[in-house]
Order: structure tokens, then sequence, then C-alpha cells
């Protein structure tokens, strides 16, 4: 990072941040080449082992290329404000944002496939909500096991 001034390095730092961040912004490729899109999520923590969740319609390409597992790389940014300068050169911004990679799968079991939406609808809407069998059946739910993390903030 050529900003160490702006890296957030502690782990609970990065995690308040994740906590603020509605979309994830997913890198990923597939037989057509590389592309990205954004997409709500959630995730669950095991110590410090961090699992990104999304869900999707059950097909799609995005769908394809993730039933198969593949490597993925994302980004996410929130706080995000103008800060106007004297000239254009001397405008920025505000911003916290975390990047990172990881290892997309799809995920089989209903009782994580519910835990997983669970954590989707938290982290979209602060709000808990049971998700069953029945309800989990209708979409296509997706683990990323991050393997990198890294943030970066200007306050």
């Amino acid at each position: 990072m050529r900003r160490e001034d702006r890296a957030v390095n502690d782990f609970s730092r990065q995690l308040e941040i994740l906590r603020d961040c509605r979309v994830l912004h997913l890198a990923l490729t597939d037989e057509a080449g590389l592309y990205s899109l954004p997409l709500s999520f959630g995730f669950l923590l095991e110590g410090e082992a961090l699992t990104l969740y999304i869900h999707s319609a059950p097909a799609g390409r995005k769908v394809a290329a993730m039933t198969r597992g593949c490597p993925v790389a994302f980004s996410m940014a929130c706080g995000v404000e103008l800060l106007p300068g004297a000239t254009p050169c001397q405008t920025s911004c505000r911003y916290r944002s975390l990047t990172g990679t990881g290892y997309a799968s799809p995920v089989e079991d209903p009782s994580e496939k519910c835990q997983a939406l669970s954590a989707i609808l938290a982290q979209q809407t602060g709000e808990d909500a049971v998700f069953t069998e029945a309800m989990a059946q209708s979409v296509a739910v997706f683990r990323i096991r991050v393997d990198s993390l890294s943030g970066k903030a200007r306050l």
C-alpha cells in the first residue's frame, strides 16, 4: 500500500468497516473473461476466519462460475464523502474501505444456507430473521472464504 498512513491493519478496525458496508463488489473470471458486480452480502466470523456470504437467483453467469468454485477478489467502501478542494487536483474524499481475496464455492448444506441468509439480512437491515429450509430452496447461496483482507481509510 502506497499510503501506509491510511492503512487499517488492525483486524477489529477492519471488522468495524465490514459491519458498516452494505455493498460488496465481487470480481471473478469465467470462460467469457473477467468481470465485476455489486452484491448484497453478509458474513460470519469464527475466531479470525472470515466467511462472506452472497445469494443469487439459481442460474446465471455468476452462479455458473461460482458453482464450480473459483478464486475471487472483492472490495467495499463506506463513509464516502466528497472533500472539495480549492483546485480540481485538491479535491478528494473521506472513506473507509476493504479489499481482499478468497475462494468462492456453493453452499449446499441446508442449515448453513439458512444461517448465511440470516447473516445477509442482518448485514443489510440490522434485523435478525430465521430462514427455513423451504425458504432457502429458491435461491443459490455462496460462501467466500477470505484469504487476505486489507483496509484503508481517510477520515
